[in-house]
């Protein structure tokens, strides 16, 4: 007999990550771990001009280098073929193609040895001769192509130029390129055996590396698989097929024999992807009760000159209020710029800054409390489909965040509230993030052992799939957590999409849902001519599941268990697939929500010096059904400290003159630690989500984003002084 339901956790229920005892005695596989007889190691060689061309390569004293077994450049690489483009856009640049510079740090050339120490000092005696180019580096320099409506996402309804808003708020928001930092450095290990490849990759989405890597070769997808169960973070910056990815493969087949490529922390900052800085133009217009008359939200970005990035920052707006006249314009301008890419709460990060913060400034001269102009102008249906949403609790998440952060003690005015030296100061924001799904499949199987083995090949960057999944799986098949074991990771696994856009829980877990459901069916079938069975003639309608056993509903007394039926009909195992796939709104008569959320943010700033500290943070959140109140309750808390990070300290700086990135390491490019980071306090409001059939929406990147608006805005309160311009850093602040 098999453990009692009782004692079966529940889904929702906090339990502990069952990847958990892998990852802290070391035993979980991540992709620089993966070794064989024969490795050979790659190191690269980077651009050290943003523009213009090669024209001289010495490879010589490279390739005479102890232990060098070839040097690739662009002269000898072979073509390789472009991949199709996914949902982020096209792929970037192959590497090794033509002698065209187009960013600072792009690759030039590998090198592949038989230890890395041998590639690294090997890859430090190629000598590159260039024919330089003047850069464009300054997203207001006009030789920089300017995209307009990149995406056709331009939104518009009513006419912004003809209101006549009694108060308007008319001000320039910006924030800087920031860079992803997993503690994982991204690392490829390809090995060839004739025309078959198998790579394990630092990667988001293991099915677009499996694309991408066959149309690079000329390969039938079936012959490449891509293997990441394990990744060492990767807040977006894994849901690219990046040069180095290709490269590895093609070091791989040059040398003839399998070949490891692990990224340095330098390599990071331009090999895959970064969050772009943006300049954003915001105009509200209110009438004096506070009612929105008008909201204009522009933004521009830049965008790498070769490499198409799709991530829209003022398209948000436009759903974020209820407002009669509203214009939102995205715009990019190319530049000698390593590609940009997703990072944490792409797009809506920035945009939701600008926005949250023009509300505030609202606010403040309508004399208006923030929470109270936020509830005025609250959109009960989606403002521009004229649907009701799915879910939204975002006025839950305002009022019970408003009450258990204590907002109502709040003094309006900025500057009067001290303790000590320090100014105190209380913020707050709204917050949403754009829902996103897309379809997947999964595998479900139980085998005479009574274990079902669920799989698909999503990979888990750390947000917890391993585990809710593993809870989901066992409520639906009626089985105890340690009788389910989870495969992800793995192309050979039913195709699933990214690990990103707070959109693969809900994907993967309808996969599963339908999965189980199709394999209990399976069962139900393989009894349905026995009539000495007591489940003969049922249907999945008439059956409930319990104990590794399927019972008629209602009659816990009538049933087998799945090793019964099995044994009987001597099978090893039964299996069954399931998929998933959104509806369309207009098909279901709603608006499909992702998360809402609201901040509520302390600080204290320091009245001679300038210094920033957050003190307090209340997160209360609508992200749906929750699976795992302790996972989903961690992501709000990471999410948080990205947002910190974001609002005080991170920024990518470029030289201007020649396009290098001059703090690409960890002691000049600042991220939140321990000491920087207060108690996080996060609360869940909200019911499950009528567009997603487990009711789920991610919680992934709702945690970040509105977080910076919400610490400005009480940096205003504390000091009276308004920072448009992130990082909020002391110098803005000094008198």
């Amino acid at each position: 007999m098999m453990t009692t339901i009782e004692r079966i956790p529940r889904v929702g229920d906090g339990v502990d990550r069952v990847d958990g005892p892998l990852k802290v005695t070391g035993a979980a596989p991540y992709p620089g771990d993966f070794d064989f007889a024969d490795l050979a190691h790659a190191a690269l060689v980077r651009a050290t001009v943003a523009a213009g061309r090669i024209s001289r390569i010495d490879t010589g004293p490279a390739e005479a280098a102890p232990g060098v077994l070839t040097v690739i450049t662009h002269e000898n690489a072979p073509p390789l073929g472009s991949g199709p483009a996914t949902s982020r856009g096209p792929q970037p640049p192959l590497p090794l193609q033509a002698d065209r510079v187009l960013h600072h740090g792009q690759y030039v050339a590998v090198v592949v040895a038989n230890t890395a120490e041998q590639a690294v000092a090997a890859a430090r005696r190629v000598e590159v001769h260039y024919e330089p180019a003047e850069p464009v580096l300054d997203l207001s320099d006009p030789r920089g192509e300017l995209l307009t409506d990149p995406w056709g996402l331009d939104q518009r309804r009513g006419d912004t130029a003809a209101a006549a808003p009694e108060v308007t708020v008319d001000a320039t928001y910006t924030t800087p390129d920031e860079t992803n930092n997993p503690l994982g450095l991204f690392a490829t290990v390809a090995s060839w055996a004739g025309d078959r490849l198998t790579v394990h990759d630092s990667t988001q989405w293991p099915c677009a590396v499996r694309t991408a890597l066959a149309a690079a070769f000329g390969l039938p997808e079936g012959n490449v698989r891509v293997l990441a169960p394990y990744v060492g973070g990767g807040f977006g910056n894994g849901l690219r097929v990046w040069p180095h990815v290709p490269l590895t493969a093609l070091a791989a087949r040059m040398a003839g024999r399998p070949v490891k490529l692990v990224l340095t922390r330098p390599q990071m900052f331009t090999g895959v992807g970064h969050r772009s800085g943006t300049t954003q133009h915001i105009r509200l217009g209110a009438t004096r009760d506070g009612d929105l008359v008008t909201l204009d939200h522009e933004a521009t970005a830049p965008v790498a000159v070769a490499h198409d990035q799709y991530e829209p920052v003022a398209a948000g707006s436009a759903a974020a209020y209820a407002c009669p006249n509203v214009a939102t314009r995205d715009m990019q301008r190319r530049l000698n710029i390593p590609p940009t890419g997703s990072m944490r709460a792409p797009g809506e990060a920035q945009g939701n800054f600008a926005l949250e913060s023009a509300m505030d400034e609202l606010a403040c001269d309508l004399g208006l409390d923030p929470v109270e102009l936020r509830l005025r102008n609250y959109a009960e249906d989606h403002p521009g489909l004229g649907l009701p949403w799915s879910s939204k609790a975002l006025r839950a998440c305002y009022e019970q965040g408003a009450e258990r952060f204590g907002w109502w003690r709040r003094r309006p005015e900025p500057g009067l509230v001290r303790d000590g030296d320090w100014l105190v100061g209380y913020g707050m924001a709204g917050v949403s993030f754009f829902w996103w799904q897309a379809p997947c499949q999964a595998r479900a199987s139980i085998g005479r052992d009574g274990r079902a083995f669920v799989r698909s090949a999503a990979t888990d960057i750390g947000t917890g799939t391993y585990t809710v999944m593993t809870q989901l799986s066992a409520e639906l098949l009626g089985l105890s957590l340690d009788q389910v074991r989870l495969g992800l990771g793995d192309t050979d696994m039913p195709m699933s999409p990214q690990a990103g856009g707070s959109g693969l829980t809900a994907a993967l877990g309808a996969a599963v849902q339908a999965a189980c459901g199709q394999l209990i069916q399976v069962f139900l079938d393989a009894v349905a001519d026995d009539p000495g069975s007591p489940l003969h003639g049922c249907r999945l309608a008439d059956v409930t599941v319990a104990d590794g056993s399927i019972h008629r509903a209602g009659h816990p007394d009538q049933g087998e268990a799945y090793t019964d039926i099995l044994a009987r009909r001597g099978l090893d195992e039964l299996t069954a697939d399931g998929g998933s796939a959104p509806p369309r709104p207009e098909d279901v008569g709603m608006a499909p929500a992702g998360p809402f959320g609201a901040k509520f943010v302390e600080v204290h700033v320091d009245a001679d010096l300038g210094r920033v500290r957050v003190a307090r943070v209340v997160s209360v959140i609508d992200g749906g059904r929750i699976l795992n109140e302790k996972t989903a309750r961690s992501q709000i808390i990471g999410g948080t400290v990205g947002g910190i990070g974001m609002a005080l300290l991170e920024e990518t700086i470029t030289d201007p003159a020649t396009g290098r990135i001059a703090n690409a390491t960890f002691g000049d490019y600042l991220v939140p630690v321990n000491a920087d980071i207060p108690d996080l306090d996060v609360q869940f409001v909200g019911e499950p989500d009528r567009f997603n059939p487990i009711g789920v929406k991610g919680v992934g990147e709702i945690g970040l984003a509105g977080t910076a608006a919400a610490v400005a805005n009480a940096v205003f309160n504390a000091t009276g002084k308004r920072v448009r311009s992130l990082p909020i850093t002391l110098d803005k602040l000094l008198p």
